[in-house]
């Protein structure tokens, strides 16, 4: 009979494997919106979305409601690392009743308890009565927090059931009483009686709790997580096995999903009680457990708690010896009826009766005093039972430890996790063997988790100071990076705005005396038709737009469009030398091509690709108005870009180059998708410049004669704002970074929006930042100080996924030989996700300006109208086409636009310009 019941008592490894799964599903269920009111695990979110890193500092002012009493405390950090707090504490006993009572009486009476603490421990010089003490609220009850400050209770439990409060925000009851006190304490007599005989307060101190504000909630296991952090030493995990049990842990915040926050990580309180509840524990559960959880208070419920609770142990064990004794394996011929009183064996007798290893001497002697007549036999098997249930609940304790060890290393997307779990209570430290099992269990199922355990020192009263002073840390490290992106942080007036000058301005590019004065050019192209699909032939296509340059053969037939292409690149010497150089260069190129093609014997209609600005006067004839990107090559500003290029053939003696067209990348990425789409009739570029390109009607184009159709204008809206009318949302970054390029003044909607820039504002940014502390420890590395040494490629890597690719910011950081904690990397993602939100943003503001104006041209109602876009920044980076669309979609209602990623536009496009005007 006691090996079946040891047996029963001990669970084999692969069941426990299957429980791991079961929790880690029950985890997931419990983080999911959907599915989030049905999980028994209840993954609460805490909103403590950091652990201390060492520079905490101040008075902090500590409430715990316990099972029987009240405690008080104020704690003092010294910004040393947290190694030396200074604490001061008082108990306050809670009057008979209290705990079944009003609700309202209760807070009234933890209001009373600080009231009376701080008039025996507080003085003058210990905190000013203007500056505000704030207050850690530990409640060990479940609660659905929605903010740090605000927490709604669930359920009672520990035989708490005052009314009025399950459904209220217990922050708010606390704050209301204590206000309350504060009133009262000003009041004639200063003196009431409680509802309790022998509970009376004294007048507190004027002013005494004017100062204290509720600024955190938490459970104790939140607390012992946080005391066990040190500098240098983060604690990620905490455990309490005491009287109930639970754990927290800190997730990466896009999984809360029940919490609105998304970046960097918060502690979930995961309350892994109810664990089982759903009958997942059933097979085994022995029925010893059974009839512990049929005479609880709540049978049915936290199955997985009663399994492993310091308030339930007793309780397994004297059953089991209930059931033994029947059955003649224990106590035969004594009288145990003591046995069948509830409550009798305590968890200090069965830690007094395990831990003794030395023969069963000690194990005799509580027998007795219990009233039992045990024999050497009994007291033997007694042990054996004891050691059996409370060893079944320190695995148990592993199992769910290793849950949440393999959660975390999975999705943090870590080979192996190495991680400090902090622990408590009264099992943890009862029983000398519960760290041992705790650690050799849990590495036996997560293997690839290595666990260190940290006992905690007085997690519900330091650690409660810890969170306090974190939040307090974290509101004040908000309000400062609030400071410094504000001013990149664009509300919907402010776009409406930028869309509005963007119209004022395409009025004055299109009109035929304001037109010089235009910030944005308009330049027409002298396109008038897209493709209609009846386009047939062979076409050559160049492309010339930044250090690379393209030469392509693009054959166009009834079933699609094929094309061959080369990739030159053009050295910085040749950039910014000689117009003649750098022409000679690209027909050297075009020569290299066509003979590798066997093309040099073929006169080929060709469409030149130049995205620069040009003043266009035919479709095969433009000046440049100024060059952008990096070159500066002499003596082209001003001239007929096509000229410059029959020139260098006739140098090169190159007879076969036929130049049809001249186009930028924008009209060739808006030809290229109007193939496939014949409402495609806008243009759109955002990579390492930024322009757009649209269909107006002829009427209003008063630079080029005739009334008739429509025409592709350029719009050059990269120089948008170069007059002025941006400088109101120009921050001192864009003005540095403006300053150090070599067109100060010009071209500065690009430099708030296109690829070559973003990387050097976010630089600019982190300087500032780590200069006010606000980052690396204020330690910028000589790399971060170097120009343009922030790629625009990082934002993309940085913001890539929804959730913290960690291991991909690290790289990026250590690149920058820069030493970044968790949360400096939260805020890096955070920078870098501000300046590209401001970019799309901004784009989509251009873009509202134009779709309105075509609309209002077409006198509709509603207008339907696609894009076709091309450029890095908006194919490759993870966020910025979702928030151009959702912007553009505010901005112009009546505006249905779709988009259209361009395969190849500014070689397709050109060789299409070619075809449509050959056709």
């Amino acid at each position: 009979q006691i090996q079946r019941a040891l047996r029963s008592l001990c669970i084999p490894l692969d069941r426990l494997h299957i429980m791991k799964g079961h929790m880690m599903q029950d985890m997931c269920k419990g983080l999911s919106r959907q599915t989030h009111a049905q999980a028994k695990v209840r993954m609460l979110p805490t909103y403590i979305c950091s652990t201390p890193n060492g520079t905490e500092k101040g008075n902090f002012l500590v409430v715990e409601l316990c099972q029987s009493q009240v405690r008080t405390l104020l704690v003092t950090l010294y910004g040393d690392g947290n190694m030396s707090p200074q604490m001061v504490y008082k108990i306050f006993d809670m009057p008979e009743g209290i705990r079944q009572g009003e609700g309202e009486a209760l807070f009234d009476f933890i209001a009373h308890c600080v009231s009376r603490f701080l008039s025996d421990t507080t003085t003058p010089n210990t905190q000013s009565s203007e500056e505000c003490l704030p207050l850690g609220f530990v409640f060990p009850f479940t609660c659905r927090q929605t903010q740090l400050d605000k927490a709604e209770l669930l359920s009672w439990s520990k035989g708490f059931s005052c009314s009025g409060v399950v459904g209220k925000d217990v922050v708010q009851m606390l704050q209301s009483a204590i206000n309350k006190q504060e009133v009262g304490s000003n009041g004639t007599d200063g003196r009431w009686l409680s509802p309790w005989r022998g509970w009376k307060s004294s007048q507190s101190a004027p002013g005494q709790l004017s100062h204290v504000e509720v600024v955190a909630l938490m459970n104790d296991t939140v607390g012992t997580m946080m005391t066990c952090c040190t500098e240098g030493k983060p604690c990620e995990i905490a455990m309490v096995a005491d009287k109930g049990s639970n754990c927290c842990f800190m997730a990466e915040a896009y999984l809360v999903e029940t919490a609105e926050e998304t970046s960097g990580r918060m502690c979930v309180n995961t309350e892994w009680g109810s664990f089982g509840d759903d009958g997942t524990l059933n097979d085994i559960f022995t029925p010893y457990d059974e009839s512990v959880d049929e005479e609880s208070c709540n049978p049915g419920e936290k199955r997985f708690e009663k399994l492993v609770g310091t308030l339930y142990l007793g309780e397994i064990v004297r059953h089991a010896l209930i059931a033994l004794t029947a059955e003649k394996a224990v106590f035969t011929g004594t009288d145990i009826a003591v046995l069948k009183e509830k409550g009798v064996l305590t968890i200090q007798h069965i830690l007094d009766i395990i831990n003794n290893e030395d023969g069963t001497t000690d194990v005799k002697r509580v027998l007795e005093v219990l009233g039992l007549q045990p024999s050497e036999r009994d007291c033997g098997r007694v042990q054996q039972i004891c050691r059996a249930v409370v060893g079944r609940a320190a695995t148990l304790h592993a199992v769910g430890l290793a849950a949440i060890l393999s959660y975390m290393c999975q999705t943090r997307d870590m080979e192996t996790l190495m991680v400090n779990v902090g622990v408590d209570g009264e099992l943890y430290k009862g029983y000398k063997r519960f760290g041992e099992i705790l650690q050799s269990v849990s590495r036996l199922l997560s293997p690839e988790c290595m666990a260190t355990l940290l006992p905690s020192k007085d997690g519900s009263g330091r650690g409660a100071a810890m969170v306090t002073a974190v939040a307090l840390r974290l509101a004040a490290l908000r309000r400062a990076v609030d400071e410094v992106l504000g001013p990149l942080r664009l509300t919907r007036p402010d776009l409406e705005k930028v869309q509005a000058l963007m119209r004022q301005e395409m009025e004055r590019g299109l009109g035929k005396h304001t037109n010089a004065t235009a910030s944005v050019r308009m330049l027409p192209t002298y396109v008038s038709h897209t493709p209609d699909g009846s386009e047939r032939g062979d076409f050559l296509a160049l492309d010339l737009g930044g250090t690379n340059f393209r030469v392509l053969v693009v054959r166009v037939t009834g079933e699609g469009i094929s094309m061959a292409s080369e990739i030159y690149v053009i050295p910085s010497a040749i950039m910014q030398g000689t117009g003649e150089a750098l022409f000679d260069h690209i027909v050297d190129c075009i020569m290299d091509f066509q003979t590798k093609q066997n093309l040099m014997t073929h006169t080929l209609p060709l469409g030149f690709t130049f995205s620069f600005p040009c003043q266009q006067v035919g479709l095969d004839k433009a000046l440049l108005l100024t060059w952008t990107k990096g070159f500066t090559a002499s003596g082209c500003v001003g001239q007929d870009v096509v000229q410059l290029l029959r020139e260098a053939a006739q140098r090169k003696q190159h007879s076969g180059l036929k130049v049809v067209a001249l186009l930028n990348d924008t009209v060739g990425t808006m030809m290229s998708c109007g193939y496939d789409d014949p409402k495609c009739e806008i243009g759109l570029i955002v990579g390492t410049g930024t322009n757009a390109c649209y269909m107006e009607e002829m009427r209003n184009v008063g630079t080029v004669e005739g009334d008739e159709g429509r025409m592709c204008i350029n719009m050059e809206w990269g120089a948008f704002g170069d007059n002025g009318c941006l400088d109101h949302i120009f921050t001192h970054f864009d003005r540095v970074v403006d300053e150090s390029t070599i067109n100060p003044g010009k071209q500065r909607f690009e430099k708030l929006i296109s690829g070559m820039y973003l990387g050097e504002i976010v630089r600019q940014i982190l300087l500032v930042m780590t200069e006010r502390q606000l980052l690396f420890q204020g330690r910028a590395s000589a790399k971060l100080q170097t120009k343009n040494i922030f790629q625009t490629k990082f934002l993309s890597t940085i913001e890539v996924s929804n959730g913290l690719a960690l291991r991909q910011i690290r790289s990026i950081v250590n690149e920058l030989e820069l030493e970044a904690s968790f949360e400096d990397c939260v805020l890096l993602r955070e920078v870098c996700q501000t300046v590209s939100l401001r970019a799309a943003q901004l784009c989509a503001a251009g873009l509202a300006a134009v779709v309105e104006k075509i609309r209002e041209n077409r006198s509709l109602n509603q207008l339907s109208i696609s894009v076709g876009v091309d450029g890095t920044l908006y194919k490759l980076h993870p966020c910025f086409s979702q928030n151009l669309q959702m912007t553009l979609k505010e901005l112009a209602p009546n505006c249905d636009v779709s988009f259209h990623l361009s395969e190849d536009g500014s070689g397709k496009g050109a060789a299409l310009v070619a075809a449509v005007a050959s056709r």
